[in-house]
């Protein structure tokens, strides 16, 4: 029959003290944390992206408002012509349509002048 013998054998343990650092730590370098920083940046920037690109927003325009041209009637007002086209709305926000659409600094208006007005709503 065979023997086995054991010894004890000693064994090296790193000591704890202000040199030895924990193996699973890690550090990062201030290139490392730039690394980062950029590509969490490209992350966000690339799902803001998609989100938008979903948007029913677009760049054409909605085109030219419908407009009708009147002439101005002996004896009508301004006032009268955005009653006709308000159609029940508030005629104050036609009146100052028309004039905009007309550039007109007041609300004279002449018999037979022609005017843009909104299309009836």
């Amino acid at each position: 029959m065979s023997t086995i013998t054991l010894a004890p054998q000693s064994v090296r343990r790193p000591v704890a003290g202000p040199t030895a650092r924990p193996s699973s730590s890690v550090r990062l370098t201030r290139r490392g944390r730039l690394v980062v920083f950029v590509l969490a940046l490209l992350v966000v920037a690339t799902v803001a992206l998609s989100l938008a690109a979903g948007s029913a927003a677009s760049g054409e325009s909605g085109g030219d408002p419908a407009i009708e041209l009147v002439t101005v009637a002996p004896g009508e007002t301004l006032w009268d012509i955005a009653g006709d086209v308000a159609g029940g709305g508030d005629v104050r926000d036609v009146v100052a349509e028309i004039q905009q659409l007309n550039a007109l600094d007041s609300s004279v208006v002449y018999a037979g002048q022609e005017l843009r007005v909104p299309a009836s709503r």
